[in-house]
């Protein structure tokens, strides 16, 4: 169908009204295109063009789909006349479902005409769809209202229609994003949408239930029942806990991987029991040769030293060699009654070193 375009727009609240041809009676009608888009008078002259984007068309599809009430479809916007006028306003058709078609626009696609209607329609007495939306100060389609045939697209008169919608407006309390806006209230519901990074079209109940999961994440899930949070106090104390703590981060330059360290840990170890087995090693055979350990004695100092190397190295050093375990007494000359056996040179060992005489305690043996 042709995209000519009639239409108007008053700056509080902003409602426009755009008519579409009928090109038939079936249930699927154009209400408004898709992109942007004026009226061929000029209109909007508060913003640069309206918008209908797919993303803001789902937004105005789930208003209408969550209306109780279908939407209207009159004659001649009388819905908006009735309370200057004071005649009815009668139905030629209901709709409440919509479509975006991309690429195109936004599409009823339940209507129910009447049968005058239909046959009207029909007939050609009547050839224009014009619906009534209210939009934002960028000019973002925000909600359908209504629609009407129409068969003068231009709407002269525009200016009282707007106050009636005023008035109409009032009555839809249950709706209230289609009340009247406020400046600064958009000024507010913007930098609400960035501060909670919402997407363009978010809506104020959406905006609430985004600040609603803030308040309950603030809160421990206590809601407004609990304390009161200052916000740019807990940003700036959570800056300041950050700025701490990477402060403190352990510099890679200085420390080294704990595996590292384990590893580095391991190898001191083992070259310290090396060092201490070679000393150990020395020390025993220089006290086994010079007489200050007994044979006997080899596995307990090997033993100590393992363990406790200085207490091996303090007991070598206090021991007296013992002369029998380096050199024999009687010069290489076999002593009378001599013993024979292996053990008795380690007897005569420890009777010199005891201050006694072999053959005396031989003999008193």
């Amino acid at each position: 169908m042709p995209r000519t375009l009639r239409g108007m727009a008053h700056p509080t609240p902003r409602i426009a009204a755009l008519a579409f041809e009928l090109t038939s009676t079936d249930d699927g009608v154009q209400l408004l295109p898709a992109g942007e888009f004026r009226a061929v008078d000029g209109r909007p002259s508060e913003c640069k063009a309206w918008q209908l984007t797919a993303e803001i068309a789902a937004q105005v599809i789930a208003r209408a789909a969550a209306r109780s009430n279908r939407l209207v479809i009159d004659y001649e916007h009388q819905t908006l006349n009735a309370a200057k006028n004071g005649q009815p306003a009668p139905a030629s058709g209901w709709f409440k479902a919509l479509e975006w078609r991309e690429g195109v626009g936004l599409f009823a696609i339940d209507v129910d005409w009447t049968a005058r209607a239909a046959d009207m329609i029909g007939a050609r007495e009547y050839r224009y769809l014009s619906a009534v939306f209210t939009y934002d100060k960028h000019g973002r389609v925000i909600e359908i209202l209504h629609a009407a045939l129409t068969n003068n697209p231009a709407l002269d008169g525009m200016d009282e229609v707007s106050l009636a919608a005023l008035s109409r407006l009032a009555s839809l309390s249950h709706n209230p994003s289609v009340t009247e806006e406020d400046p600064t209230m958009d000024e507010l519901i913007e930098q609400l949408r960035w501060l909670l990074s919402m997407p363009v079209g978010s809506t104020a109940d959406d905006i609430t239930a985004q600040l609603n999961k803030v308040i309950n994440q603030l809160s421990g899930g206590q809601g407004t029942a609990a304390a009161s949070v200052n916000l740019l106090e807990l940003l700036t104390s959570k800056d300041t806990q950050i700025a701490a703590l990477s402060a403190n981060q352990v510099d890679p330059a200085r420390f080294v991987p704990l595996d590292a360290m384990r590893e580095l840990q391991t190898q001191v170890a083992a070259l310290t029991a090396q060092l201490q087995g070679g000393e150990v090693d020395k020390l025993v055979v220089a006290a086994l040769s010079d007489g200050r350990l007994l044979p006997a004695m080899e596995t307990w100092a090997r033993g100590l030293g393992k363990t406790n190397l200085p207490a091996l190295q303090d007991f070598l050093t206090t021991a007296q060699p013992i002369a029998a375990l380096t050199r024999t007494q009687t010069q290489g000359i076999p002593p009378i009654d001599a013993p024979k056996a292996a053990s008795d040179a380690d007897l005569i060992a420890v009777c010199s070193q005891l201050g006694l005489n072999a053959a005396d305690f031989q003999e008193a043996k």
